[in-house]
């Protein structure tokens, strides 16, 4: 959908939705680049979250009115994520976060897994989306790991090929690099995938927060995210194909229900928060009918934000690049050619020179520029680029409300590290 009413992105509304953005260090305007580590969230998100305790706070399925509210704002929340994913609200579940939410789900598909059949991961991956299906390795399941290319940091297409064979299972791969921002092609390796019969995991926590998610134009089989990185709280979040949730058998309580999807919810889940999560998606709803005046429902809308906030953040992406190329020692990785940043996202990592990230983080965090140094849990990436052993990286993640005033400070101070 291509609307015809854009207006100029509004940096100044936007920033005004953030509360936090106000805070400061050492007399410096705090600059708020640890995006993927965790976004700041908009006042509507926080408004929800103490709404819930006034008014809804309650357990489900009670005969009585703060009850009978909480189960609305439930079915509230699943509609919010099933416009979000463009799915089905009944394939739509809630959980702590997507470690856990992953883990739970590959130990139900393990049920029906046997010696032998093989699971495909990749080294680009958080380590969220590796290591709960290598722990089905301990019943004799096969994992294979796809390399990438160095070069550019991409996925090795020809060795994903040749690790999808008639045995493989399901294939895990993250949308985008919480590292190098790297968009993998997951519409292509979804069709490779159930071309040979295989179930195909898409984490797209990293992408959540710069792109549209749409699990129907990928036909993906399930798609994780984390709400956390896309202005909300913190939770997680599951996409599944209802024939799948209702298929396989998730490790619950026994008087918890067998219906899907709450039967993938056992436990109290953290209700607050799924309020949170309802009015995340709103505020980006609301971003993006502030952007474009013609969408006509909530799924438009986030399709309008999404469209004016990817071509935002490629503008602050071209302009940090151009600038730590221009600094002595700094080595960049992953995609860093401007005509090809519509294969990557705006978060990027590099070194410089011998200097520890951790050293280099805290010499910026003193002056108010936040940022996030090590491996952030893509322990494969980190060891196959050689940089685990030497403190892995420095990761910048610029989203919508940062500008490029941040963008011309974190350079000013890079220089000023340097060149000590």
């Amino acid at each position: 959908m291509q609307g015809t009413g854009n207006k100029a992105f509004d940096i100044a509304w936007v920033r005004q939705q953030f509360p936090s953005l106000k805070l400061q260090v050492n007399g410096q305007p705090a600059a708020f680049l640890d995006g993927p580590a965790g976004t700041q969230v908009p006042k509507q998100v926080m408004d929800a979250v103490q709404n819930y305790f006034l008014t809804t706070n309650a357990n489900t399925y009670g005969a009585f009115a703060t009850s009978r509210r909480n189960d609305a704002m439930i079915t509230s929340g699943r509609a919010a994520m099933a416009d979000f994913f463009n799915c089905d609200s009944n394939e739509v579940v809630f959980g702590q976060n997507m470690t856990t939410i992953t883990f739970a789900l590959a130990r139900a598909i393990g049920r029906e897994l046997k010696a032998g059949d093989e699971i495909v991961v990749t080294t680009l991956d958080h380590d969220a989306n590796v290591a709960p299906w290598r722990a089905l390795g301990e019943k004799g399941v096969v994992i294979r790991q796809v390399d990438i290319r160095e070069s550019d940091c991409t996925l090795d297409l020809d060795d994903l090929r040749r690790k999808i064979t008639a045995k493989t299972k399901l294939v895990a791969v993250g949308y985008a690099s919480n590292i190098v921002g790297t968009i993998n092609p997951v519409a292509e390796i979804t069709k490779l995938a159930h071309a040979a019969g295989a179930l195909m995991f898409i984490d797209a926590v990293h992408f959540a927060p710069h792109g549209l998610v749409d699990v129907r134009a990928l036909d993906c089989d399930f798609l994780a995210c984390s709400p956390y990185k896309f202005f909300g709280p913190h939770m997680g979040t599951l996409y599944g194909k209802r024939e799948h949730l209702e298929r396989f058998k998730p490790y619950k309580v026994r008087p918890a229900t067998d219906v899907s999807p709450e039967s993938w919810e056992t436990g109290t889940q953290v209700q607050e928060l799924i309020a949170g999560i309802a009015a995340a998606v709103d505020y980006i709803a609301e971003l993006g009918r502030h952007c474009d005046s013609t969408p006509k429902n909530r799924r438009e809308a986030l399709h309008a934000a999404y469209r004016a906030t990817h071509l935002y953040e490629t503008g602050l992406l071209t302009r940090l690049v151009a600038g730590l190329q221009a600094i002595p020692g700094i080595c960049t990785f992953g995609i860093t050619e401007p005509k090809r940043f519509d294969e990557r996202c705006s978060t990027l990592s590099f070194r410089l020179g011998d200097h520890n990230p951790t050293e280099i983080a805290k010499f910026l965090g003193d002056r108010g520029i936040f940022t996030w140094d090590g491996n952030f849990y893509a322990l494969n990436l980190s060891e196959r680029l050689g940089v685990e052993k030497r403190g892995g990286v420095l990761r910048v993640g610029l989203v919508h409300y940062n500008t490029a005033e941040e963008a011309d400070r974190l350079l000013a101070a890079l220089r000023e590290f340097a060149a000590r």
